[in-house]
């Protein structure tokens, strides 16, 4: 098991120096947030989450284009670095019909669904022939209305049918949206690629009550072999919040 921490969340001047103060905290590796960027020679990492212009799901086509093209940038990106996975979910923000005014999409379910598989059908292909996966990222009911559960993400791409997709499970999402977070993760086992480690409180793990040691234990269990990294808001002072989660996630993955 590999484990990263997002490059944005670790204070110092330059990528490489990022990377080794990462490293000094027990992490393996950096999380990117652009894999496509010069200057990354060198720079060990797995995955790459970017910021995007657009969504795989979004409701205007041209802001779906765009990003199905940076994605297909990033894939390449990470790949070249020794890389390998390019983390998006459905979309984000978009649209929510658990808060206020409790408006309808402009799109069916069925139209959603049928965005979502040709944009991951599209991607799986191209992360294939780039020797990378794209991993596709749930998130909470409150933050996109399209995908909140593994098992939804797993049913998609059985339906996309690419072996250059698979799932990307966070469990700060998790948290809200699965009834046991160790039983999810087990039920996806063949598909799922990566995991975003996140407290329930969306600070880094060990400021609240997501149980680590559990999740670490069934990723033993299943053999996973993949990147574990920390995508969340630090609290306290951001140096020692990154070497108390590292300590703490490098105690239990080891």
């Amino acid at each position: 098991m590999i484990l990263a921490i997002q490059e944005n969340l670790v204070e110092a001047d330059s990528v490489a120096a990022k990377l080794a103060a990462a490293q000094e905290a027990g992490f393996d590796a950096l999380e990117l947030r652009d894999a496509a960027r010069p200057g990354l020679e060198g720079i060990r990492a797995h995955t790459v989450c970017p910021e995007l212009s657009g969504w795989l799901g979004d409701f205007d086509a041209g802001r779906r284009a765009r990003a199905l093209d940076e994605l297909r940038r990033q894939l390449d990106g990470i790949v070249a670095l020794g890389g390998h996975g390019v983390i998006t979910p459905a979309a984000w923000g978009m649209f929510t019909r658990r808060l206020p005014p409790f408006d309808e999409p402009p799109r069916t379910p069925e139209q959603d669904r049928e965005v979502l598989l040709e944009g991951l059908a599209e991607l799986g292909a191209h992360a294939e022939a780039a020797g990378g996966v794209l991993l596709l990222e749930p998130l909470n009911r409150y933050e996109d209305h399209m995908l909140n559960t593994v098992a939804q993400a797993a049913e998609l791409i059985a339906a996309a049918g690419s072996p250059g997709v698979k799932i990307l499970a966070d469990t700060y999402h998790m948290n809200i949206e699965e009834d046991d977070v160790c039983d999810a993760l087990r039920s996806i086992a063949d598909v799922l690629g990566a995991v975003h480690a996140s407290d329930s409180n969306r600070h880094q793990p060990g400021a609240g009550h997501v149980d680590f040691a559990a999740v670490a234990g069934t990723l033993r269990e299943l053999g996973f072999d993949g990147v574990l990294s920390v995508e969340c808001r630090l609290r306290g002072e951001p140096a020692d919040a990154v070497r108390s989660c590292g300590a703490l996630l490098r105690s239990l993955v080891d």
